[in-house]
């Protein structure tokens, strides 16, 4: 079927859905990895987002109930070179195309990717309409210039959970707060293992499982969750996790973050870690197109080694800015010298950009859940 994806600064590409008809809008960014798509689709990072994939064959292994970083597909919509409706892998139970029609998510393909990557490359991410139904380029490019700037906008409040729920066993346990009281009676592995709040700003739940897989009770609470509850709780460890788009307007978890920075270890991860950088008086500011993918190189000062991580952000802290508040900085990304990690001088604090639990991509960077474990002690 026919389509049209129309940029806000009035490029557009002619490209076909093969999910149908329909019309999405969002933020049009690109991600570099290879494989992948389905815990992409899922990441909830991609809130009001609209991803490209840059590697040009996409599908070809279907999709399955394992590889999910949420309870639902969380981008916008999905921009490929060439979809593979023909999927083969031994774990495979849909194609891509049944798993985005079931969820109402518009896929479309026959784009050159590599032109509209060099373009956002060149001119920034920038919003975007893609329709079926609207083949005229000067109608939807007036659209496009209708949505409203990824910078401000505060999506974190459009993905965390509604409700806290225990992670165990490698999946979510919801509870009710009115009979399991959100105090230190709602640690039920008390002393045998190290207890963590987890707040959600967009967590993936591989985040979750490594969390896990490093010994600790885990509790998820929504992101307006306030200190004094955290307090009441008396977790052994504080976790920020990731999640979309602007860290400033968050202005409530800001404030909470910044009432328990001399209160328990914290680690931060992505958005959390943007907030714990607002949290000490740091700036924050958009990155002209972000990283996205499975192959930023890192430097780490503190062991002198280059790690390769997976990264999914548009927007980052800025260094000088947060140099002024006793703050080391152990992280640096190698291909534009942007921050990817501080550690307080004073505080059990410490943070990183990118995805140390790296689903997809590598594991360079899980001894990190080692060392918050570390500081617990």
């Amino acid at each position: 079927m026919d389509a049209l994806l129309a940029l806000e600064d009035g490029r557009t590409f002619a490209c076909r859905s093969f999910t149908g008809p329909g019309q999405a809008t969002g933020e049009v960014v690109f991600n570099t990895g290879m494989t992948g798509y389905q815990e992409i689709l899922t990441d909830p990072s991609y809130s009001g987002q609209m991803v490209v994939m840059t590697y040009p064959l996409i599908g070809n292994y279907g999709v399955n109930p394992e590889d999910i970083e949420s309870d639902r597909i969380q981008v916008a919509a999905f921009i490929l070179k060439e979809y593979q409706p023909h999927h083969s892998n031994y774990r495979s139970t849909a194609s891509l195309a049944d798993y985005l029609i079931d969820q109402n998510i518009m896929g479309v393909e026959g784009l050159d990717t590599r032109a509209i990557t060099r373009h956002i490359r060149n001119a920034g991410a920038m919003r975007a309409v893609i329709s079926t139904d609207e083949l005229t380029p000067a109608s939807l490019v007036q659209k496009a210039n209708e949505i409203p700037q990824m910078a401000g906008l505060n999506l974190a409040k459009e993905v965390t959970t509604p409700q806290p729920f225990c992670w165990d066993n490698g999946k979510p346990q919801p509870f009710d707060p009115d009979q399991r009281p959100l105090d230190q009676t709602v640690w039920q592995h008390r002393g045998a293992k190290r207890s963590v709040v987890a707040f959600d700003f967009g967590i993936k739940f591989n985040i979750l499982r490594q969390l896990e897989h490093s010994g600790f009770e885990l509790v998820v609470v929504p992101s307006s969750t306030t200190a004094a509850t955290i307090e009441a709780m008396a977790p052994d460890g504080i976790f920020l996790s990731n999640g979309p788009g602007d860290p400033e307007p968050v202005g409530d978890a800001i404030q909470t973050i910044r009432s328990l920075l001399d209160y328990r270890p914290i680690f931060g991860i992505c958005l959390g870690h943007q907030l714990l950088g607002l949290a000490l008086g740091a700036k924050t500011y958009k990155l002209k197109f972000g990283h996205r993918g499975a192959n930023q190189p890192v430097k780490n000062f503190r062991s002198g080694k280059v790690e390769i991580t997976s990264q999914n952000h548009g927007f980052a802290v800025d260094t000088e800015s947060l140099q002024e508040n006793d703050v080391e900085i152990t992280h640096i990304n190698l291909n534009d010298n942007t921050l990817e990690g501080f550690r307080h001088r004073k505080y059990p604090i410490f943070s990183v950009q990118y995805h140390p639990e790296a689903s997809p991509g590598p594991h360079d960077a899980r001894y990190l859940f080692d060392e918050f474990k570390e500081l617990m002690k």
